[in-house]
């Protein structure tokens, strides 16, 4: 009779193929996240179809980590269902930024109380930024844009350790801008990924 043996693996080799495991996991991660951002990018091109771009993107690398399919005609299809109403809160973003601009130049010229008034518009725009950021990360199809930004907006002040890393995600694309203006294309990715990993970490409060 023939008798099978069976070779049983070490400790160290299950440890060190799981670690590797691992690092190639959150590698392809990585690599999603950059093309993402090119995606991204490529949806923005339509001016007012960026919180369209990132609630796409969003929701892909959503799929991504939980290990579900989806590739280019998924975001796609999710872009489409996004600038619906999507597109109403990009004109609206830029016309806050316009009146920010504004209050920005005023404080230039030396107007009284234009510092403090181009402050304020400056913060505000920043945290408009992050709502519409937090919000983009739980969209989902047929969900309205206007409960998402209430919803987001109230998380983005209860929750200001999450705000702030979003904050930082944004310096970020902020400043690959400014050293190389193409790196920036796929940061966009990564600012997604934080807003999504935040509003997951909220979410497990």
């Amino acid at each position: 009779m023939a008798q099978t043996r069976v070779k049983a693996r070490s400790p160290h080799r299950e440890r060190k193929e799981r670690k590797e495991s691992v690092f190639g996991e959150r590698f392809a991660l990585f690599a999603e996240c950059l093309l993402t951002g090119v995606w991204i990018a490529v949806a923005c091109l339509g001016v007012v179809t960026y919180p369209a771009a990132f609630a796409a993107g969003a929701r892909h690398l959503r799929r991504r980590t939980t290990h579900e399919g989806g590739g280019w005609r998924e975001f796609v299809a999710d872009f489409r269902a996004a600038v619906r109403g999507g597109w109403a809160v990009g004109l609206v973003g830029w016309a806050v930024a316009a009146a920010v601009w504004v209050d920005v130049l005023a404080a230039r010229a030396g107007i009284p109380g234009g510092r403090f008034v181009g402050a304020v518009g400056i913060f505000a725009l920043i945290g408009l930024a992050v709502a519409l950021l937090r919000a983009a990360a739980v969209w989902t199809p047929g969900a309205p844009w206007r409960a998402l930004l209430v919803d987001a907006g109230r998380r983005t002040l209860r929750d200001p350790a999450g705000s702030f890393l979003v904050v930082c995600g944004l310096a970020v694309v902020a400043l690959s801008a400014g050293f190389l203006p193409p790196l920036a294309v796929p940061v966009l990715g990564a600012v997604a990924a934080a807003a999504v990993a935040v509003e997951e970490r909220y979410r497990r409060r």
